[in-house]
């Protein structure tokens, strides 16, 4: 988006202001790092396996590398489309504006927490323990009770007909190839 000026005669992006843009920024970057996907992603799998990687399989670790790799990539892209389409944060108590059902998100409904299976399976095959697949699990079941009582009701309040419409047409977990259009 452009830079332009806001109906406040403030200097913004589209139609966010580049405090709030950047007041989106810093809250979506501390809460990655220091809130869910952090604690997720990098403080529970280092309590269950202290990040000992395994000495044999140098093609798990090549798998390993890539699906932290390719599961990264719904988690940074989710962050800019919150910030930029929903104008708002990927955090639950600073939500968008918005409904975004752009990006990632018109393959499946989502795409974060997808990202974050598929990094937990590839700490499961670098760190070979024991306790990282039902740990994975555990969150896959966490973030599926999460979702269905608190996202999706949240969601339908707030964005009525659309979010449901969206709901009908892509799915929660896997993802579609045919893409929702609005």
């Amino acid at each position: 988006m452009a830079a332009g000026v806001c109906a406040a005669a403030k200097p913004c992006v589209g139609h966010l202001s580049v405090a709030s843009l950047r007041q989106s920024v810093i809250v979506s970057v501390l809460f990655t790092l220091f809130g869910g996907p952090g604690i997720v992603l990098v403080v529970l799998p280092w309590l269950i396996t202290r990040f000992r990687v395994a000495d044999e399989g140098g093609w798990a670790k090549g798998v390993a590398a890539g699906l932290m790799v390719v599961g990264m990539i719904p988690l940074l892209e989710s962050i800019v489309r919150f910030v930029r389409v929903g104008r708002g944060t990927l955090m639950p108590n600073v939500p968008t504006e918005r409904l975004v059902v752009s990006g990632l998100y018109r393959y499946v409904r989502n795409p974060m927490y997808v990202g974050d299976l598929v990094v937990l399976t590839g700490e499961a095959f670098l760190f070979r323990s024991g306790w990282m697949v039902p740990y994975t699990l555990a969150i896959w079941a966490g973030f599926d009770l999460f979702v269905r009582k608190y996202e999706e009701p949240t969601l339908k309040k707030r964005h009525g007909v659309e979010y449901q419409q969206y709901c009908g047409r892509v799915r929660r977990w896997w993802p579609s190839l045919s893409g929702y259009r609005s």
